[in-house]
């Protein structure tokens, strides 16, 4: 169960309906003047282009790098960005779009919770003129079709930004299975999340696959405990895992913008088992480097990295409201994005020097990436990578 190294895997993908992230409370701030009424077509009073960001939280782990990211591209491109903190609640998400189509913005980026609350935004979108952007999110095809149809056949609907999620999953369940872990717990977020379902199915799957090759050496996955988008759920929910089961050696908290992963780490160490077992989860913690170099800590590897996700959906919306993107309806674009694995702290220090340290896009990338085509931008997305950061930084 001590850490050993594995090498920082990168991967694109694709997914069921994505986030990395939750949590938050119900908030919302402007970066720019005040705004005129909206129309088709309008800018706000101060003539700049204005985009809306309907986000769980822009405050945790995740969202906070996530603004980041946004904050610099509004500046490099002279555009007014509004956020709204809806917490995952579906009531709040669909309010969400309704608020900043009424404050002016010509366009809208959406982290949902679910493909349902999605009918109801893109109906806002068109009924108000408002471009609109799913990022860590797709609609599914096959268990919303009806939505997916709406998306494909509405002229403000641009398209989705996301990561393959059941592969996130398998490729998290199979790092601790490498560890010598067997007897694994599981933490989700908000039930009917749908990243929250694409991961579940990839640690399922991972499960499964090694339990048929490896029929003496069986692994055990638990039924999920849920904690909401709060450290204190997490804590919960660990503390739940650990009663249920004397033998437990490892622990997925699914993600959650990175509360519940704070909150389960937490319980595990104040139950003295912080040697005993590992954690593996979906969103970077800003210390994820010293406790991966602390045999002590629970943590064991995390995949992440991906907060330039909703970067790739601001371009996309911002180039409909320019009118350089014209095609997108009648059909469904689809901007896949690689997460970033890390399993030691030479891993990590290698991410840290060009995701943290720096953005890992300059003002004149950003300015560049806006005068992309959608085909463009897609394979612009799919090259993130250390080695890619890396080499634009001349390293």
């Amino acid at each position: 169960m001590k850490k050993k190294l594995l090498s920082l895997l990168l991967t694109a993908a694709f997914v069921v309906s994505s986030l990395a992230g939750c949590g938050g409370t119900t908030a919302s701030s402007t970066s720019g003047g005040e705004t005129a009424s909206k129309t088709e077509g309008t800018t706000t009073a101060d003539g700049k282009i204005k985009i809306g960001v309907s986000i769980w939280s822009s405050t945790d782990v995740l969202g906070s790098q996530c603004k980041l990211i946004l904050d610099a591209a509004a500046k490099a491109l002279d555009v007014d960005v509004q956020y709204v903190d809806q917490a995952h609640v579906s009531e709040q998400v669909t309010a969400s779009v309704e608020t900043l189509a009424a404050a002016g913005c010509q366009g809208i980026i959406i982290c949902n919770s679910s493909d349902t609350e999605m009918a109801s935004a893109i109906k806002t979108c068109n009924d108000n003129g408002v471009y609109l952007a799913q990022f860590f999110r797709i609609i599914n095809e096959e268990t919303s079709p009806e939505i997916y149809q709406a998306a494909v056949d509405s002229k403000y609907y641009v398209g989705a930004v996301h990561e393959n999620e059941p592969e996130n999953g398998k490729k998290l369940v199979q790092m601790l299975i490498d560890k010598g872990d067997r007897n694994i717990g599981l933490i989700g977020w908000e039930q009917g999340d749908a990243t929250w379902l694409g991961r579940w199915e990839g640690y399922k799957v991972g499960v499964e696959e090694w339990n048929a090759a490896n029929p003496d050496d069986q692994v055990a996955l638990s039924e999920p405990q849920y904690a909401g988008t709060s450290s204190e759920g997490g804590a919960k929910a660990a503390d739940a895992l650990m009663a249920a089961d004397a033998n437990l050696d490892a622990m997925i908290p699914a993600g959650g913008g990175g509360d519940p992963l704070q909150g389960a780490i937490a319980a595990v160490v104040k139950n003295g088992k912080g040697s005993d077992i590992d954690i593996v989860s979906t969103d970077f913690l800003p210390d994820l480097g010293e406790r991966l170099a602390d045999d002590s800590d629970p943590v064991a590897g995390e995949s992440g990295g991906h907060y330039c996700d909703p970067l790739f959906a601001f371009m996309m919306v911002y180039n409909a409201i320019k009118g350089n993107y014209t095609d997108f309806a009648g059909k469904f674009e689809n901007v896949e994005f690689p997460y970033l694995y890390v399993a030691s702290a030479e891993d990590y220090a290698d991410y840290e020097k060009y995701f943290v340290d720096q953005l890992p896009y300059t003002e004149e990338e950003l300015v560049e990436m806006a005068g992309q085509s959608m085909e463009e931008l897609k394979a612009t997305a799919q090259k993130l990578s250390i080695e890619d950061a890396a080499a634009r930084a001349g390293a």
